[in-house]
């Protein structure tokens, strides 16, 4: 099938794609594993691709192997900050750290908001991934013993930061500007028109998934953790004096904040951000480790590490495949299939998001329903940036088309993609905020549902309004 407008070929291996997306859907809202779906899934995809037996096996593997190349980096730094936070709790520094904190959380309500305030503002600054770690390290431990359950830390994490923070990005503005170029407007213009977008979304997003939390936890509902132990661990008082403790109590905060003050000078954003939070991390574990096992804090410090990793790859094994599937839909598939597609083709979620735009009929409405689908679609590769370039020309064309907005439609994709890719309903995408709080990501994922589909149901009925 060729598109009517654009010259797009949607061809048979599109239609496979789209079929397993659907399916894979499916089985996450039935609460059922998708993993075995997503390798049928790739299996397929490549049959259809290389009509080879043997290079559809071959890619198969080849998929794991990208999917691991590219989640690696994340899978470091979580495994590094779950090890640091380890010996901080064993040893007790966590405790005297939080103490500031547990003045002001004093129960499950206080908790939530403050810890996605905290992690909503670090991220306008810094993006969220190095925020979660800075965030869920520290305050994990008192939100627990305020009552709020590590599965509700997680979603305040994951929808402030990157819910809130990452869709706007008013402040680091990467986002703004791929869905502003795309669409042949200023920043500026993009940005401004977001905000109203942005607030309701959070708004409504946050406000759901808070009443939800709080009516599982009056009704006692089971908050399962992946973590073989309780999120706290016993601590040894014997390991430090209480002189020690408060001393590193007040230096590792203060190393952090040295860290964001090298952010800010040295312009890190994103994956340098992140490798700086993770390389000191393991400096600090290394170093209180020594300090607090001493002749034995060498070989404690490889024993944490384990630990650390081992948590890392328990939480990621189950994704691996599911993200191999995934990341089929952009450019991964020239890198695990080959160059199968058509010369015209943009990648099969792009190409999709294109036909989408294309055989619906051009009415204000129809054009801000239709950019939710376009961000809906182009964020299950979990990235939330690879489509919103998309979102931006085709805001251009439908604002051409119609005579509204072009700012306000390119805002709704930007919102839409970054929601749904960028780290709240997609499990692999949101996996440093469930590692952190020792949760299942699919667990988080479909937590989010519901209040990310109210919110981006009444985010586009408003962005109507303002068109």
């Amino acid at each position: 099938m060729r598109s009517d407008h654009n010259g797009i070929e949607i061809t048979l291996i599109h239609w496979v794609y789209l079929l397993f997306i659907v399916g894979i859907i499916g089985f996450m809202l039935f609460r059922r594993d998708t993993t075995i779906v997503c390798i049928v899934g790739i299996l397929s995809l490549a049959a259809f691709s290389t009509l080879s037996v043997s290079d559809s096996i071959t890619s198969l593997f080849n998929s794991f192997t990208f999917a691991i190349t590219q989640l690696l980096p994340t899978i470091l730094v979580i495994s590094i900050i779950v090890a640091m936070s380890k010996i901080l709790t064993i040893s007790g520094i966590n405790e005297v750290m939080i103490l500031p904190f547990s003045k002001i959380i004093k129960n499950p309500t206080t908790a939530f908001w403050t810890i996605g305030i905290l992690m909503m503002i670090i991220s306008f600054f810094f993006w969220p991934s190095p925020a979660v770690a800075l965030i869920g390290a520290v305050l994990l431990p008192v939100a627990i013993r305020a009552g709020l359950p590590a599965l509700g830390v997680a979603i305040a994490i994951n929808l402030f930061g990157h819910g809130i923070a990452l869709s706007g990005d008013f402040i680091i503005q990467a986002a703004p500007k791929l869905t502003a170029d795309a669409a042949g407007i200023p920043v500026g213009d993009v940005i401004e028109a977001s905000i109203p977008l942005v607030i309701t979304m959070g708004l409504v997003t946050t406000t759901s998934a808070f009443f939800l939390l709080k009516r599982d936890i009056k009704l006692g509902k089971d908050f399962p953790t992946v973590s073989t132990s309780s999120p706290i661990e016993d601590t040894d008082h014997s390991l430090l004096s209480a002189a020690t403790k408060k001393w590193l109590a007040i230096i590792i905060p203060v190393i952090f904040v040295i860290d964001v003050i090298l952010m800010i000078t040295l312009n890190l954003q994103g994956g340098d951000a992140t490798a700086l939070i993770g390389g000191t991390a393991l400096l600090i574990l290394i170093l209180t480790t020594c300090l607090a096992h001493k002749k034995k804090g060498l070989e404690e410090s490889t024993n944490y590490l384990i630990e650390g990793f081992q948590f890392g790859f328990k939480v990621f094994g189950p994704v691996i495949p599911i993200a191999a599937f995934f990341y089929l839909g952009d450019a991964g598939y020239y890198d695990i299939v080959g160059h199968y597609l058509p010369e015209t083709s943009e990648g099969i979620v792009n190409d999709l998001g294109i036909a989408l735009a294309h055989i619906v009929p051009l009415t204000p409405e129809v054009g801000a329903v239709t950019l939710t689908g376009v961000g809906i679609l182009t964020g299950l590769d979990g990235s939330g940036f690879s489509g919103i370039s998309l979102a931006g020309s085709i805001a251009q064309l439908f604002s051409t088309a119609i005579g509204v907005s072009t700012a306000t439609l390119t805002a709704l994709g930007q919102v839409t993609a970054i929601w749904v890719g960028g780290g709240t309903i997609i499990p692999w995408a949101l996996i440093p905020a469930a590692a952190i709080c020792g949760v299942d990501p699919f667990e988080l994922a479909r937590r989010n549902l519901l209040p990310v589909s109210i919110g981006l149901v009444i985010t586009t009925i408003v962005a109507m309004f303002l068109l």
